[in-house]
């Protein structure tokens, strides 16, 4: 069965055993789910991309096999949603206990194999009334990578493992745990999280300057928003879901220009902003100063979240646009990783908001390059900022999602409310998303066919944000993924801004004092490779390796 073809329908497989006797039982849809589905689109699909580079191939019918299984072992993702109307008070999933439909696709190979899967993945997304609402696309590369220009090993060849996610339904993290799963089934070798690294309490000195605010959350002024830019489309209708893959610099800090080449698109017609584009590449992890008591003065996701306010701010400021206040919001997970990880949508969302503190520092910051001073007093209010964030407790979306998600109207007439309501706040909403995933804390061993040589995620662009940054760390690189609605950006827009994050990301890279520029002087405790790393495995694989995302935001994003 090639991706073109419908999925099959009845039962995908018995599973473990007793699974074909559970009966089908509903549970009300979640906050987040709800809002979700009431605010679906067919222009902008609400999918979550995940793909899983392998240097190795596996057999199709035990992958099949085991991600069938995995999925039995994770009951939560076998979900559809049940028939509804308009007058009810809530939506429902049923919990089916096998598949409906066989997940597991093997698209024809070729050398545009990888490049139409991706953009299916960003254009189709898997229905809701079918258990489950994922798909698994397997693409076969050739040995000249096959179409891949970012993954590492492209000239042995290999498969990568795209996964599309229903973000209705669940989220990136949620789904790489059953991914987890399916490797352990298939390769046999244990998959469980690493344990988190012992940090030690406090903070930094040299860190949060005395005036900076305990929260960085959303304030009453209005975002700014991201300038558009969308140029006339070519004669062949390219950009309407094209993607782009670069390879980064690799091995050095200067990431300019890493946009990588052009994909054709999936979408035809002169004119037509559907649906979303997408680039994906990898960028050195920059480097940070040595660590105060075992503390870290900041972290490489607040290095993030500065790159990405420093993009939004130069980019603003080339078009004309005002830079400040930048908000960003940040998903934050705190679900335990193991196998009782909890299946669906479970990111709580917070604002980091930058502009007030800022405003002395514009012209420093939307320089090229900005200030290296400006940007090391922007990195510590952010770590500020953050540490508070993550440490306060929270709901998922806030008591205005809880209020408009409760059953005392018809779930029709809520839908019309919260429509409306996510309307006229559109120009409160955040300036963009930065879902960092951080450090896969799976292996990933699939045995035969090997563990990741390069993992992507990338989380739905819908208006009025119309752009997310998604970032993972494997290998002692960070690979991003930046997607765009074309409501707001064309595909060479999308580019130029994902060479302008590199340089952003490059900006915030900590360049020791002069006389102490010996490379063991930068914080490298949480590299893998460092003798003092918890979690340095005793095997000599030093590429892919169970680390855990200790100092960096575990979303989804969305909610990858």
């Amino acid at each position: 069965m090639t991706a073109l073809q419908p999925a099959r329908r009845g039962p995908a497989g018995d599973g473990p055993p007793g699974a074909a006797d559970r009966t089908v039982r509903r549970i009300p849809f979640p906050v987040v789910d709800e809002i979700t589905r009431h605010c679906l689109t067919d222009d902008e699909p609400e999918t979550v991309h995940i793909e899983v580079h392998l240097p190795g191939r596996p057999d199709p019918d035990r992958l099949r096999a085991a991600f069938r299984e995995a999925l039995c072992r994770h009951p939560r993702i076998l979900m559809r949603q049940a028939p509804h109307r308009w007058w009810r008070r809530r939506y429902a999933w049923e919990l089916t206990g096998v598949p409906d439909v066989d997940p597991v696709v093997f698209p024809p190979p070729g050398p545009d194999a990888l490049e139409r899967a991706r953009e299916r993945a960003l254009a189709d997304c898997p229905p809701l009334d079918a258990s489950p609402p994922v798909r698994l696309e397997v693409v076969e590369r050739g040995p000249d990578g096959g179409g891949d220009e970012g993954g590492k090993g492209a000239a042995n060849g290999g498969t990568v493992l795209l996964v599309t996610i229903n973000h209705t339904a669940l989220d990136g993290p949620a789904c790489l745990r059953v991914l987890a799963t399916a490797a352990q089934l298939y390769g046999g070798a244990d998959n469980s999280p690493a344990p988190p690294p012992v940090r030690a309490p406090g903070a930094a000195t040299g860190g949060a300057l005395p005036d900076t605010p305990p929260l960085g959350g959303h304030r009453l002024a209005r975002p700014v928003r991201i300038a558009a830019e969308r140029g006339p489309r070519s004669a062949d209708g390219r950009g309407g879901s094209g993607t782009r893959g670069g390879s980064g610099a690799r091995g050095g800090s200067d990431t300019r220009g890493s946009s990588g080449t052009r994909g054709d698109s999936g979408a035809r017609g002169g004119s037509d902003t559907r649906g979303n584009g997408m680039l994906i590449t990898e960028l050195p992890v920059p480097a940070r100063p040595p660590r105060v008591g075992g503390v870290a003065a900041f972290t490489v996701n607040d290095q993030l979240l500065v790159a990405t306010c420093l993009m939004v701010a130069r980019w603003n400021h080339v078009h004309g646009r005002p830079s400040a206040p930048v908000v960003v919001t940040m998903p934050v997970d705190d679900r335990p990783r193991g196998t009782d990880m909890p299946i669906g949508n479970g990111t709580r969302l917070v604002s980091v908001g930058f502009g007030p503190e800022e405003k002395q520092d514009a012209a420093l910051l939307t320089a090229d390059p900005p200030d290296p001073a400006a940007v090391a007093r922007l990195l510590r209010r952010t770590a500020a900022r953050t540490r508070s964030l993550k440490a306060a407790p929270g709901s998922q979306l806030g008591l205005g999602a809880a209020l408009l998600t409760a059953p005392v109207l018809p779930v029709g007439a809520r839908g019309v409310l919260t429509r409306a309501l996510r309307t006229a706040a559109a120009p409160l909403a955040s300036t963009t998303l930065l879902s960092n995933i951080g450090r896969i804390p799976y292996p990933l061993d699939f045995g035969d066919a090997g563990r990741p040589t390069a993992v992507w995620f990338s989380a739905p662009a819908r208006m009025p944000r119309g752009l997310t940054v998604t970032t993972v760390s494997v290998g002692g690189r960070i690979q991003l993924a930046l997607r765009w609605s074309h409501a707001l950006l064309d595909d060479e827009a999308g580019a130029r801004l994902g060479t302008l994050f590199a340089r952003s990301l490059a900006a915030t890279s900590w360049t020791p004092p002069a006389g102490e520029d010996h490379p063991d002087h930068t914080d490298r405790t949480d590299h893998p490779d460092h003798p003092d790393h918890p979690n340095r495995p005793d095997h000599t694989d030093r590429t892919n390796r169970p680390d855990h995302p200790d100092h960096t935001d575990r979303p989804e994003g969305t909610a990858p």
